[in-house]
């Protein structure tokens, strides 16, 4: 059984929040690569920007997703991951057009049970680091929410309640379907 929790979806709809609340409740957590990248590109002038060359953010994006679950791999019990590898070959499928299929090879890196994230207007921000509106993110919840399945995964999908109730909402649907057991 795959330990590794993602958690995908709309950019602005609370991924971050409710990672932040599982590892509250002692979870391992795996931080979102895109915001990290944003981060390091920013500080150094970098262009890996998905306002300024989308592919190369994506590229860059897959290699610390990689990064990221080695990292983890030895790791004992579940981790939740912010995003990951599917979200960014997702994205690079949409901006260059090679299949996230090749990108992620024949075998799942995650569980099966993916909890992806709605839009929800009401908490959607613009920052420094997320410059896209909210149609935009709409799109990419979307193209996320279109190729999970495709994908081998199965999509839950977050209600719009509070941090608490999310994270407790994915914790019920892993031990209802047997993932998480404690």
């Amino acid at each position: 059984m795959n330990k590794f929790i993602l958690i995908s979806g709309c950019s602005g709809g609370g991924k971050s929040s409710v990672v932040s609340e599982l590892g509250s409740k002692g979870y391992k957590t795996v931080e979102e690569p895109g915001r990290r990248i944003v981060q390091e590109e920013l500080a150094k002038g970098g262009r890996a920007l998905p306002w300024v060359d989308a592919a190369a953010f994506a590229y860059r994006a897959i290699d610390m997703a990689r990064a990221d679950l080695t990292l983890v791999s030895e790791s004992s019990g579940f981790t939740f991951f912010d995003r990951g590898l599917v979200d960014a070959a997702i994205a690079l499928e949409s901006c260059s057009g090679l299949k996230a299929k090749e990108t992620l090879g024949k075998f799942r890196q995650y569980n099966q049970q993916v909890f992806l994230v709605p839009p929800w207007p009401e908490i959607y921000v613009c920052d420094a680091e997320r410059r896209h509106g909210y149609d935009d993110a709409v799109e990419e919840f979307e193209r996320i929410r279109a190729a999970l399945p495709a994908l081998g995964y199965d999509v839950n999908l977050l209600p719009k309640v509070g941090i608490g109730a999310r994270a407790d909402f994915i914790i019920s649907t892993l031990r209802t379907s047997q993932v998480l057991q404690e």
